[in-house]
């Protein structure tokens, strides 16, 4: 196993990195960041939410921007609000003891004018969400001609969204960019045409295999219950887990919103966090489990992409997820930094088949609890 430093990353970034607990390359790692520092062309990265791609991009793009050059050289566009502040936030903190670039995060929902006055100063790398991106340069606030590098997270999610339009502008107005990096969980045919029409004819391609996107560190478990039994075997969980911090995810909106006011109910410190909230009620919400003031989280898949909570012990599963590649995400809430974690999966009698080909396509083992 090769560490950050074989793949050219210098100490100074190691140190920034090793303070969140990233001390051994993840397979992405190990296999992109050579590449974009011998090469940094268009690469296609086929890769799970929970894989360390943030580190895959951001630590090369950190080491190809120039700091003395007070113009935005790098782009990363992200599907939502919450994975574009988690991506910055990382970067920042990357940096702590190298020489400071200047990272600034743009996202619908957030105050336009106060946006528009953080790009009058020196900014290196911008984190947008794709549709205020278009309205910022739209409105002159922002100038994309000195792009070197434009980075797609989580693509397949992105046209999933309906943001075609936008990420098609977005390619027009880098039109001086030396490379294109797009990472995707899937590769359907959206992206293939994005691929075709916006990079270059022979993209160095990565692909990672589901098996090698779990943590090691997360233990999994499983309990077999009745629909009916779910919320008091939930609730016995959490009162045995005296001050640990979890989040329960559920399939829908509806689900997650009864599953809170029964935990309330029964005492719990509990929130929920779903797509229907308005996003000043998703950012109270959050700060209130940032800052421990909520024990317990109770989310939907897609508001919780961009959870970024250090110290929580366990997740736990409600139902499977719909989509696979959601239940790594899920997952990787939980041993982060270099810690334990727990992910517990409650299924139906009826759903045994399901776990067993969940066990297979990421090779996990799955313990029963009694």
């Amino acid at each position: 196993m090769k560490t950050f430093t074989e793949l050219g990353i210098p100490e100074n970034l190691i140190q920034g990195i090793a303070e969140l607990g990233i001390q051994r390359p993840t397979a992405i790692q190990l296999r992109a960041i050579p590449f974009l520092l011998a090469d940094g062309g268009d690469l296609i990265a086929q890769a799970q939410t929970g894989t360390g791609k943030t580190a895959a991009f951001g630590l090369p793009l950190l080491m190809k921007v120039d700091p003395k050059t007070p113009q935005v050289q790098g782009v990363i566009v992200a599907p939502t609000r919450e994975l574009a502040k988690q991506i910055g936030k990382q970067l920042f903190r990357f940096t702590k003891y190298s020489e400071k670039v200047f990272v600034e995060v743009l996202c619908g929902g957030d105050n336009f004018a106060r946006q528009v006055e953080k790009l009058r100063r020196p900014t290196h790398i911008v984190v947008v969400t794709p549709g205020r991106l278009v309205d910022l340069v739209h409105k002159k606030a922002l100038t994309l001609e000195h792009v070197k590098h434009l980075i797609l997270d989580e693509a397949d999610e992105m046209l999933s969204m309906g943001f075609k339009d936008e990420l098609s502008k977005i390619f027009g107005f880098t039109k001086n960019r030396t490379s294109t990096w797009l990472f995707s969980a899937t590769i359907p045919d959206g992206v293939n045409r994005l691929i075709s029409d916006y990079m270059s004819e022979a993209p160095h391609v990565i692909k990672i295999d589901k098996a090698h996107v779990v943590n090691p560190d997360i233990t999994h478990q499983f309990k077999a219950c009745q629909r009916s039994e779910k919320t008091e075997f939930i609730a016995s969980f959490l009162r045995k887990q005296n001050d640990k911090r979890g989040v329960i995810f559920c399939r829908t909106k509806a689900g997650a919103n009864t599953l809170t006011k029964e935990l309330a109910a029964k005492g719990f410190s509990v929130d929920v966090l779903q797509g229907d909230l308005m996003q000043k009620e998703r950012d109270k919400v959050m700060r209130a489990f940032k800052k421990e003031r909520v024990q317990f989280l109770v989310a939907t898949d897609v508001a919780a992409r961009g959870i970024d909570v250090e110290g929580l012990s366990f997740v736990i599963h409600h139902q499977l997820p719909e989509q696979e590649e959601y239940f790594t995400h899920r997952s990787g809430r939980t041993a982060r930094a270099g810690k334990k974690g727990i992910s517990l999966v409650l299924i139906e009698p009826r759903e045994r088949n399901k776990l067993s080909h969940l066990a297979k396509q990421f090779d996990l083992q799955f313990r029963e609890l009694a």
